[in-house]
């Protein structure tokens, strides 16, 4: 599709932009323009799977950029550019990047390229540890914010805020605009990475840090705020120090537009429960624009404000948000082109990546996917399961702790979800890459080992559960919520158990407890005998869970074991090329089966490059009914 080819919706709110500026002799038009959650999603490329990927891309959401920055400019709007944060790591290129000493980071020469007028700090950026986040935002050439996390020590490299002045054209002049835009981020961020942050920075509320710089941005004569939230839109009543808070940002008084992220979910769009104070069709909460533009550079977020001068100041008369798409619904359109200018950008980068993905490490003699994790089919979780146990034990010998059982716990790191159809994890058999390694375990984490009770244990378990809908006889009912996260699905290698989603959950997706105590936690078993609530285990965990993550209380609250730093994708590495021994974890039955399901069916949505594996479905009869919406392969199951 070429640029000037858009459709009618988008011709509608260019023609809808220029009527509110002219005619108006008082009034102009501020567009904003927002990225969020690019994970280094630079180049339209997935690096694990070696190929070209359409749907995502920095290249591609480059063009929206320039065109809805065109569309401003014909009509004499003024236009800002931000990015929400987590945009530093995620994928190869990422890592790649992180190791470079010496030249500026690509993806903020990127930035710097298209005009970023400033960018907020995500929980991810600091994955890589702070030296290196310094290294690389020290010298940007726009402002680095983030409110809610300050740097004890020492001068930090990033602000809480900054104002940016701009003069708009009206009634025939220029007249002065003050904008202040402040960063917040999710306070849990200094927990998550503790390992990194620990003694080195502190958190505050997000709420209360918004307060704070909305009071001293308008303290400043700013005549709007912008605020970059890299936080989900979260619950409506206020409670401390909450990991998404959007909503209740919404609410506060003087903050007059909002950049969302952190989910990756999309706002506007069609959520299926919208609560009180949103508008949809004018992507509105409490009557304050709200774009959340996905990840990986599927969407770009664009507001606009139509503001008016009078004696007294700048006034907002009208207001919008909405989201563009690389992949424009339009049945004709194909692809947004991707810059030539972002794809020069990446150039070195991204042969290099590609280079160092294709590094030899092992082989394996089966697939190792994801695409079945939720149906207790997952190879690929089993061998990093596998593999933590084997650079535990050594850690282990000797010690008072040798003679405790010892369990691995796992989650799915690509499970499709908000990320498409094509997010899944897939290591075919026969050689394995350093691609495949980092497709088995994306994230730059840690191994941490903790002791458990049977009775934590349980909890822990009955926790990971509640990624499972509700099976009440509905035909043809999802197995999974659609508002879970795959993240959240621990698998207990060690240990054999059955869930039972035709139960209530014992938790909620944010960890509280419903009343419903029964569980669907059924039959756990170590090596076929009962575990009972006092038994004793050693289990190896990332650091994100272990630090209280995706909100499990129960690895937090655990005594931890001190070990040697150790990354769990190191880790992997080794036990694929044989530095590692093999572990008993590799052999052991399957963790988990499905039960309670009594006759009654439910569907899958999985990636389609499930089509090609689905004989290890048999003891579920699948069905396949094609895709849906989203391209992702429904499948009817039969416990």
């Amino acid at each position: 599709m070429h640029l000037q080819q858009r459709t009618k919706a988008e011709q509608l709110k260019t023609k809808s932009l220029a009527h509110q500026a002219h005619g108006h002799a008082t009034r102009s038009v501020l567009r904003v323009l927002a990225t969020t959650d690019l994970h280094m999603n630079m180049t339209s490329f997935d690096y694990y799977a070696d190929r070209p990927d359409q749907a995502i891309g920095l290249t591609r959401t480059a063009s929206l950029i320039r065109a809805a920055r065109q569309e401003a400019r014909q009509s004499g709007a003024e236009v800002l550019l931000f990015d929400n944060g987590d945009a530093l790591q995620g994928t190869l290129l990422g890592d790649w990047a992180a190791d470079q000493p010496g030249p500026q980071h690509p993806l903020l020469s990127a930035f710097e390229k298209l005009g970023y007028d400033a960018i907020a700090l995500g929980n991810h950026d600091f994955s890589f540890g702070l030296p290196v986040l310094e290294a690389i935002v020290e010298h940007a050439p726009f402002p680095v914010l983030c409110g809610n996390l300050r740097r004890m020590g020492r001068a930090q490299v990033w602000r809480p805020w900054t104002v940016l002045k701009r003069r708009m054209r009206v009634g025939g002049e220029e007249v002065p605009l003050r904008v202040g835009v402040f960063s917040i981020l999710p306070p849990q961020t200094a927990r998550w990475e503790a390992h990194h942050l620990d003694g080195q920075v502190e958190v505050a509320d997000s709420i209360s840090t918004a307060r704070t710089c909305i009071a001293e941005l308008r303290d400043r004569g700013c005549d709007l705020v912008i605020a970059l939230a890299h936080s989900g839109l979260g619950d409506a009543e206020p409670a401390p120090m909450s990991e998404n808070v959007v909503i209740q940002l919404a609410a506060l008084e003087g903050v007059d537009a909002i950049v969302a992220g952190h989910t990756h979910m999309l706002f506007p769009a069609d959520i299926p429960d919208p609560v009180a104070g949103m508008d949809l069709q004018k992507g509105l909460i409490h009557g304050k624009p709200v774009v959340m533009p996905g990840t990986a550079g599927t969407h770009l977020g664009v507001i606009d404000l139509t503001l008016e001068r009078d004696a007294a100041g700048w006034n907002i008369v009208a207001k919008s948000g909405q989201l563009r798409s690389v992949r424009p619904a339009h049945p004709d359109a194909g692809p947004v082109p991707e810059d030539p200018e972002m794809m020069q950008v990446c150039r070195a980068g991204h042969t290099r990546t590609r280079r160092r993905a294709a590094s030899p490490v092992g082989r394996t003699e089966q697939a190792l996917h994801s695409y079945f994790t939720f149906c207790g089919l997952g190879r690929g979780l089993t061998l990093v399961a596998a593999a933590q146990a084997a650079a535990l034990r050594p850690v282990l010998k000797d010690s008072e702790l040798e003679d405790l059982p010892l369990l691995s716990s796992v989650a799915p790191s690509k499970f499709g979800g908000r990320a498409g159809p094509r997010h899944f994890t897939d290591v075919p058999r026969g050689d394995v890459f350093l691609r495949h390694v980092s497709d088995l375990h994306v994230f730059p984490n840690e191994l941490r080992a903790v002791v458990v009770s049977g009775a934590q244990l349980r909890n822990w378990l009955e926790m990971s559960a509640a990624v499972y809908r509700h099976i009440d006889g509905a035909r043809d009912a999802d197995l999974i919520d659609p508002q879970a996260t795959g993240h959240n699905f621990d698998v207990l290698h060690g240990v054999t158990y059955e869930i039972d989603p035709s139960c209530p959950p014992r938790f909620n997706l944010g960890g509280h407890r419903t009343g419903n105590e029964t569980g669907r936690i059924r039959n756990l078993c170590h090596h076929g005998t009962p575990v009972t609530p006092d038994q004793a285990f050693v289990v190896a965990v990332n650091n994100y869970r272990a630090n209280g993550g995706g909100n499990f209380p129960i690895p937090r609250q655990s005594p931890a074991i001190q070990l040697p730093r150790m990354s769990i994708g190191a880790v992997v590495r080794d036990y694929l090329s044989g530095a590692l021994e093999r572990d008993p974890l590799e052999g052991a039955p399957a963790s988990f089966s499905l039960t309670g399901f009594h006759g009654r069916a439910a569907v899958l949505r999985t990636g389609p490059g499930a089509a090609k594996y689905l004989d290890e479905l048999a003891a579920f009869k699948p069905e396949p009914l094609g895709l849906d919406d989203r391209g992702f392969l429904r499948i009817r199951l039969w416990p």
